[in-house]
Parts: structure tokens; sequence; C-alpha cells
């Protein structure tokens, strides 16, 4: 019983912070599009599938095809799991290859300098949880400013909304950060 109050008491305590975040007007839509209210990522408009996946990327590969908004995990005997994610709109979209360089769990988010130029009213820093941008883990790639990333705004994922990174739902970037490790092949096709 005392742990059932517990839970109760903390998540009442989220819904206040939320509420007191959404009094002072900032959300994440403002930094990337989207609520950052919707708690737990939801399901996937793009469901995670297993796919035949013809190609010369040694399995545990991850490709990123911005044009279709899809990632895949090259798997052995010509499969690979495609994800849906969102992708840069307009002038973020990128090409290239990096390895993955971090991975993190309920990351913690500061906005880079160029972002911050763009917008000077976004805050410096935001810890990690439930309304944090970056949802709940993080793959970093490389030296880049890049991340693939969890989202709480599931009707951004096949949409063009990022400055460059590619959202995943949170459910899906946990499947996909719990399949590969630090020092992955990321390859982005543009």
């Amino acid at each position: 019983m005392a742990r059932a109050f517990a839970i109760l008491l903390a998540a009442l305590t989220l819904l206040a912070g939320v509420g007191h975040a959404r009094a002072q007007g900032f959300g994440s839509r403002d930094i990337m599009g989207g609520d950052p209210y919707f708690w737990g990522g939801g399901s996937s408009p793009i469901p995670r599938t297993l796919v035949s996946y013809g190609s010369n990327y040694a399995p545990g590969t991850i490709v990123i095809n911005t044009a279709e908004r899809r990632l895949y995990l090259v798997l052995q005997n010509g499969q690979a799991l495609r994800y849906g994610i969102g992708v840069g709109r307009d002038g973020f979209r990128w090409s290239g290859i990096h390895r993955i360089s971090a991975k993190k769990e309920w990351p913690g988010w500061t906005p880079p300098s160029q972002m911050l130029a763009r917008r000077p009213d976004l805050p410096r820093h935001m810890a990690g949880g439930i309304t944090n941008p970056l949802g709940a883990r993080a793959l970093y790639l490389g030296s880049t400013l890049y991340r693939i990333h969890g989202s709480n705004e599931p009707e951004t994922i096949g949409q063009a909304v990022s400055s460059g990174c590619f959202r995943m739902t949170n459910d899906d970037v946990a499947d996909l950060y719990n399949r590969v490790s630090v020092g992955t092949t990321v390859v982005v096709k543009n």
C-alpha cells in the first residue's frame, strides 16, 4: 500500500512539473516540433518490421535513408529491421558515414550554439526525463552534433521536423539501443 501511494505521489509531482513547464510557455515543439507532454512515446505510425534487405553492408550496420524516412538495422541472411524515423527538415538534411560514439539513457540536452543562434529563447540545458526532446535513449554519431534519439512525439515519425537528428519513438529507440553498441557504423543516405 505504501509503495502504491509513493508511486501515485511521484506521478502527481511529475504532472505538477509538467503543468509548471507548460505554464512557462516552453515545450519541445518549440525546439524540434511536437508536444512534449505526451508520455511514453506511444506506438509508431510506422511499425517496426523485419524486411528483406539486399546490401553489401555488414550485419549490425545502421543504414538511414532520409528520403524514405526509414532506419535499417542490417541483419544476417539478407534481412533488416526497418524502423520509421523523423528526419531533418529542409536545409537540415545531411549524409555521411559515422560510428556510434556514445549511448545514453534519458540523456540531458544542451542545444548547440548554432541552434541557440537561431532560437535564443531556448533553455541552455534540459535534464533528462519525460519532457526532454531527446526522449528515452540517444545514440551519438561521431563528433557531429547529431544523434539518433527517442521522442515523446510519435506523430512526428515519418516527418521532416528536426534540426538534423533522427528521431524514433521511445519504444523503437530503446529496441535499437539494446541491439547496437558503441562503434556501430551508421550510414546516412540523403
